[in-house]
């Protein structure tokens, strides 16, 4: 049995989600008000995973969340609104620990939750088997056992910016090369810090399917612009692709790279179905074959679960392109890199640290 802590102020949405939950049948569910209560069934239930409200009262979820990383560290599903808000806050949560998020629809919730049950459960399923870095957030760990002051979250020192960076003035030459980066579960953390550790001469342009609604890939491209020494646009309409820049896809829609007689582009393209998450990470990889020479591709897989990626990069491979895998020790989800392992389409399997030298040291031998 999996034990899920379900932590909201709304009655109602505690009992939809035991509900979801308990008709599942492999799940010991508890449920607390607040982070307040939240926080004693640390160790009263101890949860597996857990899913956790942004707005409660007493103790807001970043708080809670800010809390259960220090003192008993389990996997948590945040559970946000589709605002600009809520995605803001989300990617906050990310940096504190959390693994994934579910959001809430905009109607009445109860219309809603026969549609939604399949995906929460699925996430709620990925995050219980989650791996959770034995190296997060140690050294606030320690002092709190110490019984040093601690700082709660609100008062942590942020990510510094790359504002010092002088960014030049990029001229939207032609793009010799492309970087295809795929990820889903566990994915914005492992943006951050992949991405930051390239320079500002990063000869090729990197494009970038993370699987998220289109209300989150925006605040998370406008994160990603304050670390990173490249700029970082999301992708709304079409644009030339050109060094200098990383390209985060439009949530609920597919990113793809496209061509026009003065050089290559990339877009947004409505989703289809025949792909399951979007952006679709085959889909941007097949298309970028259709319009570079598959020495010019390097495919980077990084942690989600499921496969997405895994059969493009694989062909990518075949055909003489690049491609690098997440290792087991460092993805949260080791699904869609995984499958890239399974199948032989890995060209090099690297922890999260090591992969952003992995793509400067194959991009410079191009």
């Amino acid at each position: 049995m999996t034990r899920l802590l379900i932590v909201d102020d709304s009655p109602l949405m505690r009992r939809l989600l035991g509900g979801i939950f308990t008709a599942e049948g492999d799940f010991e569910i508890a449920f607390a008000r607040n982070g307040i209560e939240a926080l004693e069934q640390l160790t009263a239930f101890k949860p597996d995973v857990i899913t956790l409200d942004v707005n409660m009262p007493e103790m807001d979820g970043l708080t809670c969340l800010d809390r259960i990383m220090l003192e008993r560290p389990c996997p948590v599903v945040m559970v946000s609104s589709l605002t600009e808000a809520g995605a803001s806050t989300t990617l906050e949560a990310f940096e504190l620990g959390a693994v994934d998020f579910i959001t809430k629809p905009d109607r009445a919730i109860s219309l809603e939750i026969d549609t939604l049950a399949p995906k929460i459960v699925g996430t709620v399923r990925a995050a219980s088997r989650a791996r959770l870095p034995s190296s997060l957030r140690l050294a606030e760990r320690v002092r709190l056992r110490s019984g040093l002051e601690y700082r709660p979250h609100s008062a942590l020192p942020r990510l510094p910016a790359t504002e010092a960076l002088p960014r030049r003035q990029i001229k939207f030459a032609p793009a010799h090369g492309v970087v295809l980066i795929g990820a889903s579960t566990g994915g914005p953390p492992a943006l951050d810090t992949v991405l930051s550790q390239l320079p500002a001469r990063f000869p090729w342009p990197v494009v970038v399917a993370q699987h998220m609604p289109s209300s989150f890939t925006g605040p998370l491209a406008r994160r990603l612009d304050k670390l990173c020494a490249l700029t970082v646009i999301e992708v709304a309409h079409p644009m030339p692709l050109a060094p200098g820049y990383i390209y985060i896809g439009r949530g609920d829609a597919d990113v793809i790279i496209g061509n026009r007689p003065n050089g290559p582009l990339v877009l947004a393209a409505p989703s289809l179905p025949e792909h399951r998450w979007h952006p679709s990470v085959d889909r941007l990889v097949d298309s970028a074959m259709q319009h570079f020479a598959a020495e010019r591709l390097l495919g980077v897989l990084m942690t989600g679960m499921g496969s997405d990626g895994a059969e493009a990069m694989t062909r990518l491979k075949g055909e003489g392109g690049r491609t690098i895998a997440e290792a087991e020790e460092s993805a949260v989800v080791w699904g869609m890199p995984g499958e890239l392992v399974r199948r032989g389409g890995a060209q090099v399997i690297a922890p999260l640290e090591r992969i952003a030298d992995q793509i400067m040291g194959m991009v410079d031998r191009s």
